[in-house]
């Protein structure tokens, strides 16, 4: 495959899953009891870091001449989905929210490592997409230790 195609389709993929992560920020924080609070700063931060890399994967595509993708993934949908049906049954409780968003940190993760496996991926793109797996790994270790740390 022509390393322009792969480098666009990877890059447009991970505009994808950011885009994912987003929405499904903004629907925890509507989970999120008033005692909640520090969760619902923690999560606006997240969704700031997601619109900065689908800002600077898009610059990206757009520079290879394709135009950036605006939706969201259909497995993202369907998690999305997945976490409404589970919030009716165990109600939004604090550990519940944490649950879901370390499932989304996790779809995340292997979506970047999947990216970084491309051979054809071009160095400057390789590096740009290490450097922002390695911050969203912090993100996901934040939420994990989070979660871990609920009774």
């Amino acid at each position: 495959m022509e390393t322009t195609t792969v480098n666009t389709e990877v890059l447009n993929d991970l505009i994808l899953i950011n885009n994912d992560r987003i929405e499904g920020y903004t629907r925890a924080i509507e989970e999120l009891k008033p005692e909640d609070s520090d969760l619902k700063a923690l999560f606006v931060k997240m969704i700031g870091e997601s619109h900065k890399y689908k800002l600077a994967l898009a610059t990206e595509v757009q520079t290879l001449g394709v135009d950036a993708e605006s939706g969201t993934t259909n497995s993202g949908k369907i998690y999305r989905a997945w976490m409404d049906v589970k919030a009716l049954f165990t109600g939004h409780d604090r550990k519940t929210v944490l649950n879901n968003c370390e499932a989304g940190e996790d779809a995340a993760q292997r979506a970047y490592k999947s990216a970084l496996n491309e051979e054809d991926l071009s160095a400057n793109l390789r590096s740009l997409i290490s450097d922002q797996k390695a911050t969203l790994r912090v993100s996901h270790d934040e939420i994990k230790a989070l979660r871990d740390a609920q009774a």
